[in-house]
């Protein structure tokens, strides 16, 4: 009797140990995950999400080792972005970064108001609702502001010294994105105004439209043309610098991409280093920083880019201030 209870005993101590690893391995913590929400996609933003990476490494986490990312794109498609967010919130995700477009910010903000969000946007966060104030952020969300609303009036100031003679410009814009559209549509009025031009709105926001805004353009007879910043634009940076080039319109956008793909001039923030901050910000969310406690920043850098071989293409002649205060000259 004493040998079978002993062999009971000792089936049973046996059994425990081997159960035992798998149960410690259960109540290890689960690796935290992030919700990328964008508006664009994953095929245009491809290039720039190493920025991303390069913030959260900064902080000390690294895709696959040691945090997993759950990508939700909108393809453009700003009206998917409700959904996207709710899925991303029915999953748990550890953090939501809305980046890159600011339909897409406004959407996790809707979705909720628990999970930590750090946004990245190119208008006032606090002007449309996102933060209490940049210095004290309160509620889930925090993030980076870029300087595009700010330069936005820069933009036509610069287009303006390179065609003076022009009266008429055009300024295209997504209606689908109001909180980028209407602002930057009423700080270039203002700006229209003090320089004694006038400024036509156009709108698109598929790329049949592009084409269409851009047969509007010629029929108006515009000197120039001012993009909007918006991921849609972003996205479609070859075609619209093909399109202008194609109809000889002067034309100004953000991001040096349109340059490079022809497009006369660019000046904006630079947008790796928009999303390395964005990176950045989401690591220390990770680490255990409260979004509230986080004050929004402001990305400081802009860059001013000039295609000379475009502009020889269109008969202009640069003026010689842009020319020495540009950042890089494609010629």
């Amino acid at each position: 009797m004493f040998d079978l209870r002993r062999r009971e005993f000792m089936t049973l101590l046996a059994s425990a140990a081997a159960a035992w690893p798998i149960a410690a391995r259960g109540q290890q913590p689960a690796m935290p995950v992030i919700g990328f929400l964008h508006g664009a996609s994953p095929g245009t933003y491809a290039r720039f999400l190493p920025a991303f990476h390069q913030g959260l490494k900064e902080t000390g986490y690294t895709e696959g080792g040691n945090v997993a990312v759950e990508y939700r794109w909108a393809e453009e498609r700003y009206d998917r972005l409700p959904a996207l967010a709710a899925d991303l919130v029915d999953r748990h995700v550890t953090v939501i970064a809305a980046v890159g477009s600011t339909p897409a910010a406004l959407a996790a903000k809707a979705a909720t108001t628990t999970i930590p969000i750090v946004f990245l946007v190119g208008v006032d966060p606090v002007a449309i609702g996102l933060v209490a104030s940049l210095a004290r952020p309160g509620g889930n969300l925090t993030g980076v502001a870029n300087l595009t609303g700010e330069v936005g009036p820069k933009r036509l100031e610069m287009l303006h010294a390179v065609v003076p003679i022009a009266t008429t410009i055009a300024l295209l814009v997504n209606p689908k994105s109001p909180a980028i559209s209407e602002p930057h549509s009423q700080e270039l009025q203002i700006a229209a105004g003090r320089l004694g031009l006038q400024l036509h709105v156009l709108n698109a926001s598929t790329e049949q439209e592009i084409d269409a805004a851009f047969a509007t353009l010629v029929q108006l007879r515009a000197g120039g043309l001012v993009i909007s910043p918006d991921a849609l634009f972003t996205s479609r940076a070859e075609q619209l610098a093909a399109l202008a080039l194609r109809h000889r319109v002067p034309a100004i956008f953000q991001y040096p991409e349109f340059t490079a793909a022809g497009g006369l001039m660019s000046y904006g923030g630079d947008l790796r280093d928009f999303l390395r901050l964005g990176g950045l910000y989401t690591g220390r969310i990770l680490k255990g920083d409260k979004p509230a406690d986080l004050p929004v920043q402001q990305a400081t850098k802009v860059e001013l880019t000039i295609n000379l071989k475009t502009a020889n293409a269109l008969g202009l002649t640069m003026p010689t201030a842009l020319l020495v205060r540009a950042d890089e000259v494609i010629e």
